[in-house]
């Protein structure tokens, strides 16, 4: 089974904070996996961008997650994708990249992280667990008590997945989710928003593993 951190960084397209100074800032706080989400640019500025990301993590031995793009794999070192469409057929996708390349999903529903634990993905992101304006949708609101129950339920099945809590979560939010039995959480406006974005990410992080 692959490493997967429990504590997963997602940078974003913001007016005064450049991903590459996300992922720096990140790195500086002790990140060691980072998920780089752009969905605005086009390919020659992405691989620009992700190949001065991807010095910094090598410089921090940080795993770099690339969301989407899964075509620029072997173009950039680049440790692994994370597909956010709900319907990706992952066992295409592991044929086209293979077994070393770490391959996460989305889910919002305990069916889902099944199809997404039958078709070899490494880990789920499994939210919403609140409203979040950083990626804005309709999808139902994930309670401690429904990830509590989509754990015994994959328990139950044998199905041995790594669970991250995504959405919305604040540092009052990190031990109730984590009581849950979740492997971890994912994290982007509560870091990036706050006064000192390395002293928030070491506050989570703290919080993650006490």
């Amino acid at each position: 089974m692959k490493y997967i951190e429990q504590l997963q960084y997602i940078t974003h397209d913001l007016p005064n904070l450049s991903h590459v100074e996300q992922v720096q800032n990140a790195c500086e706080a002790g990140a060691k996996w980072v998920q780089y989400r752009c969905l605005t640019k086009a390919d020659d500025a992405l691989l620009a961008e992700i190949n001065a990301i991807a010095e910094i993590c090598d410089d921090w031995g940080t795993t770099l997650i690339v969301t989407n793009h899964i075509h620029l794999n072997g173009q950039a070192d680049i440790q692994g994708f994370h597909m956010e469409e709900m319907d990706a057929d992952f066992i295409a996708l592991r044929r086209k990249v293979g077994n070393d390349i770490t391959l996460g999903g989305s889910a919002n529903t305990v069916d889902e992280l099944i199809r997404l634990a039958n078709e070899g993905v490494d880990y789920a992101s499994f939210g919403p667990f609140a409203i979040t304006e950083t990626k804005p949708n309709s999808f139902p609101l994930i309670s401690a008590q429904d990830y509590m129950a989509a754990l015994k339920k994959l328990k139950k099945l044998n199905i041995d997945l790594p669970v991250l809590a995504v959405g919305g979560i604040k540092i009052y939010d990190v031990a109730v989710l984590m009581a849950t039995g979740l492997h971890g959480i994912a994290v982007s406006a509560a870091i990036y928003n706050a006064d000192d974005f390395i002293e928030a990410y070491e506050n989570f992080y703290d919080a993650i593993k006490a």
